[in-house]
């Protein structure tokens, strides 16, 4: 019982430390209306518009536009995420071996 709670504390401790290193990470995506800068853990940090999209004939427009930017920008976090997984030897996960 005391290896399963050791096991479930490393866990964690390798869960933090991917969380911190993602929070360093930075990804851009934009678009034509629409730039986002999303850092690691898909919190965004700034998000830009540009003002030819702020007309109420353009808001349609300006919210699908923002909509495909996020998307693009959790595509690329999620990447990142990926190889710094890999950069750190994956989670070890008990009982995946």
């Amino acid at each position: 019982m005391f290896n399963k709670l050791k096991q479930f504390n490393d866990l964690r401790k390798q869960a933090n430390t991917l969380k911190s290193a993602l929070a360093e990470e930075k990804v851009e995506a934009e678009n034509k209306a629409v730039k986002i800068v999303m850092d690691g853990n898909q919190e965004i940090k700034s998000l830009e518009i540009n003002e030819e999209f702020l007309s109420k004939e353009k808001k349609k427009d300006l919210e699908k536009y923002i909509q495909e930017c996020i998307a693009d920008a959790i595509k690329k976090v999620q990447r990142k995420m990926a190889m710094k997984m890999q950069q750190m030897g994956g989670l070890d996960l008990p009982g995946m071996k």
